[in-house]
């Protein structure tokens, strides 16, 4: 029977990655991510899993801050849902890490470096298709980097082609990141038979107690239950938002793009007709509203001159296209 747990679900994930007995599953993790030239060997949960911290229905970020065997502040954290302010959040934990080390009359020299990693079941870049991008202090125009300050770690794990029949020889972040998407789906036995190594063993072993302890089990599909439910709140609110703001943006754009359009078409007129000109006036507001709302740089009026009827329609269509798309993310 399939463990039925998401190691997404913020109580697995905390559970397993935040318990001191499951330390080597929090090294495994870490390693896999950070591909030190030193590899962790040991970590301390400063902030280690309770069952206080799920008591409330109230849907909080529960990360897991721990350091590491030389010093190192590190922040790990799951995130299901991409939001605004996410990457700016990220850098403040950061930047929190690295700053709170340091108490009164202590010396600049002793701040450690802090790492605050970000696990993603979704798109937080579109534009790229790597996965895992590792932000730092650098200085581009000399070539020069901060080292052992402040990093950023975003781990995009949907973006990872992971396939059961190769996994076992795949990286190890691909391998956990085919833990963390499609551990619920299989048998324990199975799962150990794909993933042998120690720190994977131990990950299962955490999920099968959660199937099988009656508390776990509950607090478990509360907590997934509510994630959901935030999900869809989000989602619906965007959807929302997006189709209110696009029949508002299109009422202006037409009454815009018609008295634009007049204005060209009757500047036009002897070349191209009043019809066209009217027709590609409201194109171009049309235009206009959405590259507002996915916030391009609108096309000018002269570029929608210089432009057929064919060649706009064209562009809305592609605009579109980008506004579904985001809507669907």
């Amino acid at each position: 029977m399939p463990l039925g747990i998401k190691p997404t679900v913020d109580f697995a994930f905390k559970k397993i990655f935040g318990s001191p007995e499951n330390a080597k599953a929090l090294v495994g993790l870490l390693n896999a991510i950070l591909n030190l030239p030193h590899p962790i060997t040991d970590v301390n949960v400063v902030n280690p899993f309770s069952y206080e911290e799920f008591s409330g229905d109230k849907l909080i970020i529960l990360d897991i801050r721990a350091e590491d065997s030389v010093g190192r502040c590190l922040n790990i954290e799951m995130q299901v849902s991409v939001h605004s302010g996410l990457i700016q959040r990220l850098v403040y934990y950061a930047c929190s890490l690295y700053v709170d080390q340091l108490e009164a009359g202590q010396n600049y020299a002793s701040l450690r470096p802090a790492i605050s990693i970000c696990l993603l079941n979704n798109v937080l870049f579109r534009e790229s298709e790597t996965a895992h991008h590792r932000f730092r202090l650098y200085d581009p125009d000399q070539r020069r980097e901060l080292r052992n300050a402040i990093e950023v770690h975003t781990v995009e794990l949907t973006k990872y082609n992971l396939d059961e029949a190769t996994i076992s020889r795949a990286s190890k972040i691909e391998q956990w990141s085919f833990f963390l998407l499609f551990a619920d789906q299989y048998e324990p036995d199975r799962l150990r038979e794909l993933l042998p190594a120690v720190e994977f063993q131990q990950a299962i072993s955490a999920i099968e107690q959660i199937a099988q302890k009656t508390e776990d089990r509950i607090m478990y599909d509360q907590r997934d239950k509510a994630q959901r439910d935030y999900q869809w709140a989000i989602e619906g609110a965007h959807s929302e938002g997006l189709e209110e703001g696009l029949e508002r943006g299109l009422e202006q754009g037409l009454e815009q793009g018609l008295e634009q359009g007049l204005e060209q078409g009757l500047e036009q007129g002897r070349n191209e007709g009043l019809v066209e000109g009217v027709g590609k006036g409201v194109i171009a507001g049309k235009i206009q509203v959405l590259q507002q709302l996915l916030g391009e740089t609108e096309t000018s009026s002269m570029e929608s001159i210089s432009k057929t009827v064919e060649e706009l329609s064209s562009q809305l269509a592609d605009l579109q296209d980008l506004l579904r798309s985001r809507g669907e993310g």
